[in-house]
């Protein structure tokens, strides 16, 4: 059996898996027909996902990506497409983290100012005893909560419908969304991007945070309605690791707007990422040579 992956050196990590020969294919030429498991490159799902035509033995697509937004609709019928959950929890909690932190200690402005402190004199708050709201608490969001607990912050957790969670007590349902953002010091989106999150953090839901809440996205551009941002920066902070669109362009207001920080999608892309998508790499690679089910399907391409 033939399985593709996009670099040598994911090749390399993945290893020797019996019954399966693991090809490098890096989208420039020709992929090999026979090949049944196909990894596409982390930074363009979608280019790969385009030349399914060239793949008439294809059966699984596993995705580098935690998200899967406009993918699906790529696949051709009989193709079953996985994601990588678990793979970027740590990476981008970790960046959500840093971004609070660089907005709450008011890293960029210090930087401004070549580090004087009478720019600094009204203070900065700490992420010790802050109110921090995790929009989308699903694997990243528990990798961010305990992080978040462990710098004493008290932390709330938004998700679909309502838990119990042995980390974090109650899971709220997005119904309470409105009667929560009141008294947050920070609110961490963490949602998938479909038709039901489009903008679904816009005017009405960023209107009720408190003056200098801080609002951090490391999950998709798309979820935040931009116009809303704009409209609210100055009195709301942003620490923004997704835009929509990617790349943000040159002249883009959000470059200009007040009290917004913006790294280019990053949060992920880690030292942390080759051994955990090896690692899932070579479980999927294992279980389908053996006939056993996949893990983190989210399109099942037999149904």
């Amino acid at each position: 059996m033939i399985a593709s992956v996009p670099s040598a050196e994911l090749r390399d990590a993945v290893g020797e898996v019996p019954g399966v020969e693991v090809v490098v294919w890096d989208g420039e030429d020709a992929p090999d027909p026979r090949t049944e498991v196909m990894v596409p490159h982390y930074r363009d799902t979608p280019a790969f996902l385009r030349r399914l035509d060239e793949l008439p033995a294809l059966r699984v697509v596993q995705t580098q990506l935690a998200g899967f937004d406009g993918q699906v609709e790529l696949l051709r019928p009989g193709v079953t497409l996985c994601n990588a959950t678990g793979v970027h929890d740590d990476a981008t909690a970790e960046h959500a983290v840093g971004l609070a932190l660089a907005v709450l200690r008011r890293i960029p402005e210090a930087v401004r100012h070549h580090g004087r402190w009478s720019s600094l004199r009204e203070g900065m708050r700490s992420l010790t005893d802050s109110r921090v709201l995790v929009l989308g608490y699903g694997s990243i969001g528990r990798a961010l909560a305990r992080r978040l607990l462990a710098h004493g912050a008290e932390v709330t957790a938004v998700a679909r419908s309502r838990r119990d969670d042995d980390l974090v007590g109650t899971v709220h349902g997005v119904e309470d969304l409105p009667g929560l953002l009141g008294d947050q010091h920070v609110v961490v989106v963490l949602l998938p991007l479909d038709d039901a999150t489009r903008a679904f953090v816009g005017a009405d839901l960023l209107a009720r945070l408190p003056d200098r809440a801080v609002v951090v996205n490391v999950a998709r551009g798309g979820v935040l309605d931009v116009g809303a941002v704009l409209a609210e920066a100055g009195r709301l902070q942003f620490a923004l690791d997704v835009t929509d669109p990617e790349p943000l362009p040159d002249d883009h207001p959000l470059w200009r707007a007040p009290d917004v920080l913006i790294t280019p999608h990053v949060a992920g892309g880690t030292t942390a990422m080759l051994p955990r998508i090896a690692a899932l790499v070579r479980d999927q690679l294992q279980r389908y040579a053996a006939g056993e089910p996949l893990r983190n399907v989210v399109h099942d391409g037999a149904r």
